[in-house]
């Protein structure tokens, strides 16, 4: 297993291709996708806790999405317990990689804290932002110190979970990996990232804007499916991505998924 060193057209390519795989079990895949959201939110409610479990089982619950990617992806029909499946999977590393995240985000918002004078910490917190404070230079500051901060601990966390989860690796090690391969594919992670704003924001606002001129009733009935396409068309592009940069366990050439006796006992 290593890490491939991609062009930038590939990271276009994804989008594509994550798109291409959610057509093949739509229901499936949505099912996954929102799932995990679900599942995120339930345990965030629950107070003192609930925020510090939910970080902890991330990993897992994402695993067992891209697992839904993954089995699509090579014709086989899974249930959908295979949300879960991610529990089975190096568990430990997959919550010690959670915690690593965890930790890292508080370090990152307390560095971020230094600089903001509440603004963004107000946004984040679901807080209505005035139009003045929006266009304040200190805050456009603050969102590039936050991003130029969030971006090394993002790139460590992005493929972590799926190596340690397909590829047994210890969560240090993930992420050590995951970060280099980020970084080794930093141009078509680039185009990526412009595609997922091109193609996941401003092209459907400008559709539903201009429906919403001829009629915002018909604006508002198109703006409800529209997530339940994205949200799951996100998730199978990350597995594209996975898929190019590290290929698939046990097989390089194709991508086969293991017997469905891997995902029940962990193998």
């Amino acid at each position: 297993m290593q890490a491939h060193k991609l062009p930038s057209s590939r990271g276009w390519a994804w989008l594509r291709e994550g798109l291409q795989v959610w057509r093949k079990n739509p229901a499936l895949i949505t099912f996954a996708a929102f799932g995990y959201l679900l599942m995120l939110v339930l345990v965030s409610i629950f107070p003192f806790i609930g925020q510090l479990v939910a970080s902890l089982i991330m990993p897992a619950l994402s695993v067992g999405v891209l697992n839904a990617c993954r089995a699509v992806d090579a014709g086989r029909k899974l249930g959908p317990d295979v949300l879960f499946s991610g529990f089975r999977s190096n568990l430990p590393a997959l919550i010690a990689i959670g915690g690593i995240y965890l930790v890292g985000t508080l370090v990152v918002l307390m560095l971020v804290g230094l600089v903001d004078d509440g603004t963004l910490m107000e946004a984040m917190r679901g807080g209505q932002i005035d139009e003045a404070s929006a266009a304040d230079a200190n805050f456009g500051f603050t969102l590039v110190v936050a991003l130029t901060l969030s971006t090394p601990l993002m790139m460590a966390y992005w493929f972590a979970p799926v190596l340690a989860a397909w590829w047994n690796m210890p969560a240090p090690k993930a992420m050590f990996f995951s970060f280099y391969a980020c970084l080794r594919n930093w141009r078509a992670f680039l185009a990526y990232s412009i595609g997922l704003l091109l193609f996941g924001a401003i092209v459907p606002g400008l559709i539903i804007g201009v429906m919403g001129l001829v009629s915002p009733s018909l604006a508002t009935l198109a703006s409800v499916p529209l997530p339940l396409v994205l949200v799951p068309v996100l998730f199978a592009s990350f597995y594209a991505n996975i898929r190019d940069v590290f290929g698939l366990p046990g097989d390089k050439a194709s991508a086969a998924l293991p017997p469905p006796t891997d995902f029940r006992n962990g193998a």
